[in-house]
């Protein structure tokens, strides 16, 4: 059975974009609209703000271990100092902000945006050489991504529409295909968002105004839920020594009672297992 508790009682505005370090044994996560980043370490129990500055969507680990931070109008590499040491420019008219990100198995990036309307928002991939190319548009919230762990199913939320998406993805090209829908969520279940993959295949999508996150089969099929205690979960990841704890960042309404865990991490037990998540090579 699983097992939820509060893990760091943060009270982030947006929490989002958690993403665990095996090899340091460190969690971070970001709170999007104060723009800052946070890293939680294992091994004494403390956090930190690693960085404040322009609002941070996502990001990824980068093979070398810094951050590559997908932000406004660029992505940054992001030192253990704190420092942004360099910068890859990023325009697009219809987008407001990145949103989620995920890094592919030969270190490129897929990158959601926000949009400026209900349908300019869309995913771009970023190769070794930095430039954006464009995939497809067709949603103001790109959401949750990930990778089937045989590499040849590539998820995808669109939170406009409470739907999640599968591709064909070929993992030498990093090219996607054959979109097909797999789930829309009802109203009463919450907005998916973002979203992990576990080793059987399967993957968590968390709930925005649901109170939960809702397991699906690699078909996309409902088979469990965890209820958060909290409304506005927002993504997940496993994390851990053996990769069996699943960490649920959440955000905080402004009418949130003054003694309420929103916006704080949670640490789920009981859920299954991840794998290691793949690196970026976009500053290495």
């Amino acid at each position: 059975m699983a097992d939820v508790t509060l893990l760091i009682p943060c009270r982030c505005t947006l929490g989002e974009n958690p993403l665990w370090d095996e090899a340091k044994r460190i969690f971070y996560w970001t709170d999007i609209d104060r723009g800052e980043v946070h890293e939680w370490f294992e091994v004494t129990g403390q956090t930190r703000r690693m960085y404040r500055g322009p609002k941070v969507g996502g990001f990824t680990l980068e093979a070398d271990g810094s951050l590559a931070l997908f932000r406004e109008t660029d992505i940054a590499r992001l030192e253990g100092d704190g420092s942004c040491t360099q910068t890859i420019p990023f325009s697009d008219e219809g987008a407001e902000r990145f949103n989620d990100v995920t890094a592919d198995p030969h270190g490129r990036v897929f990158a959601g945006t926000i949009g400026r309307s209900e349908t300019s928002g869309g995913v771009f991939r970023f190769d070794h050489d930095g430039i954006g190319r464009l995939l497809f548009r067709g949603t103001g919230v790109s959401n949750g991504m990930g990778f089937s762990p045989d590499l040849r199913t590539f998820y995808w939320t669109c939170s406009t529409t409470s739907r999640i998406f599968a591709f064909d993805y070929d993992e030498p090209s990093g090219e996607i295909s054959q979109r097909r829908l797999v789930h829309e969520a009802p109203p009463a279940a919450g907005i998916p968002d973002g979203l992990c993959m576990d080793t059987g295949g399967g993957f968590w999508s968390a709930r925005w105004d649901g109170s939960r996150i809702v397991h699906h089969r690699p078909d996309g099929t409902v088979d469990g839920e965890i209820a958060i205690p909290t409304l506005r979960p927002t993504s997940c990841c496993f994390g851990g020594p053996k990769l069996d704890q699943l960490f649920v960042t959440s955000a905080r309404g402004s009418d949130e009672p003054a003694d309420s865990p929103a916006g704080g991490v949670f640490r789920v037990t009981g859920a299954g297992q991840g794998r290691p998540v793949k690196r970026s090579h976009l500053f290495c």
